[in-house]
Parts: C-alpha cells; sequence; structure tokens
C-alpha cells in the first residue's frame, strides 16, 4: 500500500512538473514575441523619425512634452500656493476672531483678578 501511494505522489509531481515546464516554454515564447515585436517598434520609429519635419519636431517636443510638464508643473504650484493662502486665512480668522470689545474686556477682567491676587501678596497699586 505504501508502494501505491508513493506511485500516486510521482505521477501527480511528474504531471505538475510537466505542466510547469508547459509554462516555462510558454513565458519564452511570450518573451520571445515581445522582443520581436519591440523590434519592429524600433524600426518604425527610427523610419518615422527620417522624414520629420522641423515643424514636427518642434509640435513633439516643445509642445507635447514641454507644454504638458510646464503646465503641469504650474498647476500644481498653484494648488500648493492656494493651500498656504488658505492656511493663513485660516490662521487669521482664528486670530482675529474675536472682537476688540470683547478682547478689552476679557483683558479688564484679567487685570482685576491679577490685581487682587497682587493685594492679596502684599502689593498694592496706586
Amino acid at each position: 500500500m505504501i508502494k501505491n501511494d508513493a506511485d500516486a505522489d510521482d505521477f501527480e509531481e511528474l504531471n505538475v512538473l510537466e505542466a510547469y515546464l508547459g509554462l516555462i516554454d510558454k513565458e519564452a515564447m511570450a518573451k520571445k514575441q515581445i522582443k520581436d515585436a519591440q523590434k519592429a517598434l524600433d524600426l518604425k520609429v527610427i523610419d518615422r523619425y527620417k522624414v520629420l519635419t522641423q515643424d514636427d519636431i518642434k509640435t513633439l517636443v516643445v509642445g507635447d512634452k514641454w507644454m504638458a510638464i510646464i503646465s503641469g508643473d504650474v498647476k500644481s504650484e498653484m494648488e500648493r500656493i492656494s493651500q498656504r493662502l488658505t492656511r493663513r486665512i485660516k490662521e487669521l480668522a482664528e486670530r482675529y476672531d474675536l472682537p476688540m470689545p470683547a478682547m478689552n474686556a476679557q483683558v479688564d477682567e484679567l487685570e482685576i483678578k491679577v490685581n487682587g491676587h497682587l493685594e492679596k501678596m502684599g502689593f498694592a497699586w496706586t
């Protein structure tokens, strides 16, 4: 009975290894197809470069590449400045949230308390 179990395990392992070899072959074939396709694409690009005009090159480099980068940089800088301004406005709104008469009233109340504490400690203000 042990021999039969070992044979079954060996048979299953053999099937798994054969399937693995098949997958390796498929992977190698796919890599070869990708490499061939990349070579064909490179040749087409080189052929296309030969017939580009100066205006085509300007459009590709300046219009499509640089302008996209510059536009993205300007947009991100505007967002950064906008966020900084928003943060600063919130700071100022919190700082000046209390109107001046209310602040003066608080100062007067605190001054009375401080003077009371100073008098209890033996200091008198004239």
